[in-house]
């Protein structure tokens, strides 16, 4: 397992430095130019000439390689560079939202895990009752409603049953943990309904599928309880594609969360994207993507280390 880790982790380090060759190519082939729109966005009459001292000023005057080369340098350092629209340090712009960001993120996730299991579980040992097709029919309907209309469903019925709203300036949860919660369970809710439906259908699947499996039939047979023949054998089982479903929607709310940031006001990582991508900041949006991707990679890691946790029978050479 050691070795296979070791492994694992080294073989991150190219995966991570062709997302940053691809992104840094891309950004320079999309049209516009961030110094453009900081002078001359609200019609501004800006002369060439002090447009190109900002390029330069900027580093874009350089050529593309020597550009690239500074890029690289930055990484291998974990310097991302400053911002070209704020011109504060790109690790201090992400910072900012990132803790809002991923607990957010796993307000929903812990959400979603705690409705799919019982839910997904329920509706598999159940299936073709009445019981089955309720829990089919939350989850389409969770799968339907974008989590942006839920969000302005929440708040509207906040206001108009309670006469509240979340608090619109974020507070950190070890300064005020029921003033946090009180504002980030709600979009967390919007949100891990449709996160909860996807782990539902999947881990209804996944249980129906190894209940018909040789060694299920077998535990039965020696006369084990049904409780661990379902929680022991089938279950441990079935999770394994679900935790595969999990991990990658954990990674998908790490930016992801665009439009319900916007209706819970919330500045989040989603936020800080779209404003980067409208700027043409080059290097607050290589940063950002550079966090997706880590993110990414390392909850793929940290799946493939649940599936031997899961199934003994997967040993890592």
């Amino acid at each position: 397992m050691i070795r296979y880790l070791i492994r694992r982790v080294l073989l991150m380090i190219p995966t991570l430095l062709g997302v940053a060759v691809l992104i840094f190519l891309m950004l320079r082939v999309v049209p516009g130019d961030v110094v453009e729109v900081k002078l001359r966005g609200d019609g501004a009459s800006v002369t060439q000439d002090v447009i190109d001292r900002e390029r330069a000023r900027l580093g874009l005057d350089k050529p593309l390689p020597a550009q690239f080369v500074d890029w690289m340098k930055g990484l291998a350092t974990f310097d991302l560079g400053k911002s070209m629209w704020t011109e504060r340090p790109v690790v201090d712009e992400i910072a900012l939202r990132f803790q809002l960001s991923i607990e957010l993120a796993v307000l929903a996730m812990l959400l979603a895990v705690a409705i799919a299991i019982p839910l997904g579980t329920i509706s598999a040992l159940m299936r073709d009752t009445w019981v089955d097709y309720l829990v089919r029919a939350i989850s389409i309907a969770g799968l339907a409603a974008p989590s942006f209309w839920l969000g302005m469903l929440i708040i509207m019925g906040l206001l108009a049953w309670f006469e509240w709203l979340p608090g619109l300036t974020f507070v950190p949860i070890w300064q005020d943990p029921l003033g946090n919660l009180a504002q980030l369970i709600w979009p967390a809710l919007a949100v891990g309904y449709r996160y909860s439906a996807i782990v539902t259908r999947m881990l209804r699947s996944s249980i129906i599928e190894v209940m018909n499996e040789d060694y299920v039939r077998t535990a039965r047979a020696k006369g084990l309880r049904e409780r661990i023949v379902i929680g022991r054998h089938a279950l441990r089982n079935a999770l394994l594609p679900t935790i595969t479903v999990i991990g990658l929607e954990f990674a998908f709310l790490i930016g992801g969360l665009v439009v319900t940031e916007q209706v819970f006001n919330l500045n989040g990582l989603g936020k800080l994207f779209v404003q980067a991508v409208s700027r043409n900041d080059f290097t607050l949006v290589q940063g950002l993507v550079m966090l997706v991707a880590t993110t990414s990679v390392v909850i793929n890691l940290m799946v493939d280390l649940l599936y031997a946790f899961l199934d003994p029978r997967i040993c890592y050479r």
